[in-house]
């Protein structure tokens, strides 16, 4: 699955985030700002390969995660480091920004 996005449903979110680096993308399919999220979301994917996970979580299908993290404005994104989320995002964010930040929290070397 490395280099691809991955759609979480809550029957396997809590097993993807346990262990690693996750980045969760909490999304709509109506909204503007999240459909431009996710290019970005894949052209990172494409560039950490296997040193995290990158997937999505639809709020509209999945509203019981998007509560339990206390989403409120999409797109929002989370990042988990062993199922503890470590860092938040709102809003569209820049490849470099989020593969920065998932770098830093696998302890990946530049």
């Amino acid at each position: 699955m490395a280099g691809k996005v991955r759609e979480l449903t809550s029957a396997d979110f809590n097993a993807t985030i346990a262990a690693g680096v996750t980045l969760v993308d909490f999304w709509a399919p109506w909204c503007g700002p999240c459909r431009a999220q996710l290019p970005i979301l894949e052209t990172v994917a494409a560039a950490v390969g296997e040193t995290a996970a990158i997937a999505k979580v639809n709020v509209d299908a999945e509203p019981e995660l998007a509560a339990r993290f206390g989403v409120q404005s999409i797109p929002t994104l989370i990042l988990f480091q062993e199922g503890k989320a470590v860092r938040q995002f709102v809003g569209v964010q820049q490849a470099h920004t989020l593969r920065t930040a998932v770098e830093a929290y696998a302890g990946v070397a530049r």
